[in-house]
């Protein structure tokens, strides 16, 4: 077998772009050695079992999802910072559906901590500024901001809309035009 120039980079980004070809939950040492057309034992000085792939491939399109939104978000407030904040996540989940379901892993809060987790959380309460919540209100709505975007996306990538009207874009800013609203008119406990 010809050598190939591994390294670790190399194989987290194949690691996704395979994820992102076959689902994330089929990514394997396994499965990348055969890409590469290498024994498995020689991926082992990179990455320590399929695990450690995976979490690496998790902590990569985190970091993808960051950037994406902290450049979508640049001098945007209010509306316009969510509708561009709920964008990013539909776009990358379109584009990149392994890497999408790679960032909903759970990580243990070590690794979070040293990833982009926390970027992320940061980025959903600055845009939350935009909306005068006081907490626990504001960790309320980052979580249902969460679970409307992720929930949406993944029925979107299923297939569930895609055969009734109106169509899904047009369901998804009116949604995001709900989410505004109600977070202009957060209701008392």
């Amino acid at each position: 077998m010809a050598r190939v120039g591994l390294t670790t980079e190399r194989l987290v980004r194949a690691g996704a772009e395979l994820a992102d070809e076959v689902g994330f939950d089929q990514v394997t040492v396994s499965a990348l050695a055969r890409r590469f057309d290498v024994k498995v034992a020689s991926l082992y000085s990179h990455v320590r079992n399929s695990q450690d792939l995976r979490t690496r491939i998790a902590l990569l399109a985190l970091a993808e999802l960051a950037d994406r939104a902290a450049a979508a978000l640049a001098g945007r407030a209010g509306k316009d910072a969510l509708s561009a904040f709920a964008d990013v996540y539909r776009d990358y989940a379109r584009e990149h559906p392994g890497r999408y379901a790679a960032a909903r892993m759970r990580l243990d809060p070590e690794t979070a901590a040293a990833g982009a987790g926390v970027r992320h959380a940061q980025m959903t309460r600055a845009i939350l500024r935009g909306y005068d919540l006081t907490e626990p209100d504001e960790t309320h709505a980052v979580r249902l901001l969460g679970s409307v975007f992720h929930g949406y996306v993944s029925l979107e990538l299923a297939g569930g809309f895609s055969h009734s009207a109106p169509d899904s874009q047009e369901t998804w800013t009116r949604v995001v035009d709900a989410l505004d609203a109600l977070l202009r008119h957060w209701p008392e406990p």
